[in-house]
């Protein structure tokens, strides 16, 4: 199955940056400061950020030392933007889908990706693509959405609520049953991949990774004390989960 370029839909293109340039956004208060502080020294290495987006990590890898980084993602509007907002000598955005990984003939210290997986049919082999790129010792470092979230697929609401609408607890749905999810998120059949746990740790493993650190979103409660309507679902369940992973030596 050919992976949807959601991001490429001007209503949705729209839509995300308007959520990202929000200051209060899932992204930069929940999932960047959980996967930046995952990250080994970055002073020299040269980096592959693997669905870049709009290049606001490649930023942040320069910023903390890393000599190079290579931004690929598949959507056009999103490397455009990445190009006019987060440039730098070395840095470098290239259109490249998932499938395609094993067409670089570079090497890379560290590979990152965040919340791309979501759209890859096939993670297996994306990660054994990425696990082919690497140096002996490299590290991986992705974030992807939870198998608890993912476990939704729009057919019933996401919480179960009081009368008010306040979230008493989170549904799953159908989480034994893997593979496409279709929902409406700003454009009808938005599409993500669910996978069990079990499924996604055997992944990373079945790739020859070596897994160092496991992580799952949540927030100090200040800030969730700060914007009690935005996030309260934190407390009923973790939106991301967070793997540092390395290639055996």
């Amino acid at each position: 199955m050919a992976q949807q370029n959601i991001y490429d839909n001007d209503k949705f293109f729209e839509s995300f940056k308007g959520l990202r340039e929000n200051e209060i956004n899932f992204n930069d208060l929940i999932e960047t400061p959980i996967l930046l502080k995952m990250m080994p020294e970055l002073k020299g290495k040269r980096m592959l950020d693997v669905g870049c987006g709009m290049g606001q990590h490649a930023m942040q890898y320069i910023a903390k030392g890393a000599s190079f980084v290579l931004g690929t993602d598949i959507s056009e509007k999103m490397l455009c933007y990445a190009r006019e907002n987060n440039a730098s000598s070395n840095i470098e955005y290239r259109r490249l889908p998932f499938e395609d990984l094993d067409k670089l003939e570079d090497s890379f210290d560290v590979v990152t990706s965040s919340l791309a997986f979501d759209y890859a049919e096939d993670l297996c082999d994306v990660l054994k693509k990425i696990y082919a790129l690497l140096v002996p010792g490299g590290k991986l470092i992705f974030s992807t959405s939870h198998p608890v979230s993912t476990a939704y697929d729009g057919v019933y609401d996401r919480y179960t609520r009081t009368e008010d609408g306040i979230r008493l607890y989170a549904n799953l749905h159908n989480y034994n049953i893997e593979g496409l999810r279709r929902f409406k998120w700003v454009v009808d059949d938005y599409e993500v991949y669910h996978r069990r746990f079990s499924t996604l740790i055997n992944d990373i493993v079945s790739a020859g990774f070596i897994i160092e650190e496991c992580q799952e979103s949540h927030l100090p409660e200040e800030i969730i004390s700060k914007y009690p309507d935005k996030f309260d679902g934190i407390y009923h369940q973790p939106d991301f989960i967070f793997f540092r992973c390395s290639k055996h030596i």
